[in-house]
């Protein structure tokens, strides 16, 4: 981690220094990073109602379990969910260990605190049918027909070749063009902690890339570093105009409500996992630092496969 030029008095000084080095080492989404600065103003502010003044650098350090537990127990107080709260304090233990790193203030207590312990998720995947007739969706007539075309290439990015929301919405112009200039089918795709992954695309992608490309009227002239996917005006697409999209598909059809952009991803890892997909090529795809992240979604398949059992085998029967 480099080191920080922020005045070692200034509470605020490094949370504006860890909020550059998250969006620029970390390579952080905006919502993300978002989210890390709440959960972590929000930590200073109960700090400062339970301390009785705005904590310093110095009053940080020397902060003690009890005090950090006081902050848990208020948060369980105010009925937040235990995901919600174990995603706040790893907000804060990143901050904690930025101030450690860079010699601003050294604090033992915080790494004895444990985590709220959460049950085990299990990603939410379509059936293949739900996802074709997904990415099939009727166009919005009241939009202009290229619109259609970038929301369909981003949603097969997000199923053909498993990117995370912010991943598809991080790719330029260049780097489209030079893709399909080139003939290749495979995207190199940097993610989480700067990392980069050859992603293979599947012919539907390209040329759903190809045809927005194509159609959308601000490329044209747009420089090879700007975003590809742009809004009706022609700046970066915001995330939210995904959801929303993937929203109106969903109640279109009848979906479940956690049908998400996120659940197209989901949806890649566990149909490619059911078609005999091996989980080490899976967790090079997704991306995924470590492979219990990717065992989850033998949690998913052995659910499918457990129901398939029960409905076709004749000792399943009784």
């Amino acid at each position: 981690m480099p080191a920080t030029t922020v005045a070692p008095s200034s509470v605020q000084g490094a949370q504006a220094a860890w909020r550059d080095w998250l969006k620029s080492e970390r390579r952080l989404a905006a919502h993300t990073l978002t989210a890390y600065e709440h959960d972590v103003a929000t930590f200073l502010g109960f700090m400062t109602g339970y301390l009785g003044s705005a904590p310093t650098l110095d009053a940080l350090a020397k902060l003690k379990p009890a005090e950090f537990r006081a902050w848990l127990a208020e948060r369980s107080r105010q009925g937040l969910a235990r995901t919600s709260t174990a995603r706040a304090f790893s907000s804060v233990r990143s901050f904690f260990r930025f101030l450690d790193k860079n010699g601003l203030a050294h604090n033992a207590s915080v790494a004895s605190i444990q985590t709220p312990k959460l049950p085990r998720s299990v990603p939410k995947a379509l059936s293949e049918r739900d996802m074709e007739d997904l990415l099939e969706a009727a166009p919005d007539r009241e939009r202009a027909p290229w619109i259609d075309l970038r929301d369909a290439a981003v949603l097969i990015l997000l199923y053909g070749a498993g990117l995370r929301i912010g991943e598809a919405l991080s790719l330029t112009k260049g780097e489209v063009d030079e893709l399909l200039k080139s003939g290749r089918d495979t995207l190199a795709i940097t993610g989480k902690g700067n990392k980069t992954r050859l992603v293979p695309l599947l012919p539907q992608a390209l040329q759903a890339l190809k045809a927005y490309r194509d159609a959308c009227p601000w490329l044209a002239a747009a420089a090879p570093k700007s975003r590809v996917f742009v809004g009706a005006r022609g700046g970066a697409l915001d995330p939210a105009i995904v959801q929303k999209r993937v929203r109106e598909i969903r109640r279109g059809l009848g979906l479940a409500e956690s049908v998400t952009p996120h659940a197209l991803r989901h949806s890649f890892a566990t149909h490619l996992l059911g078609a005999g997909g091996d989980l080490r090529t899976i967790q090079e795809l997704l991306g995924h630092a470590s492979l219990s992240t990717t065992q989850r979604y033998t949690d998913v398949d052995a659910t499918r496969l457990a129901a398939v059992y029960r409905a076709a085998h004749p000792r399943a029967k009784g």
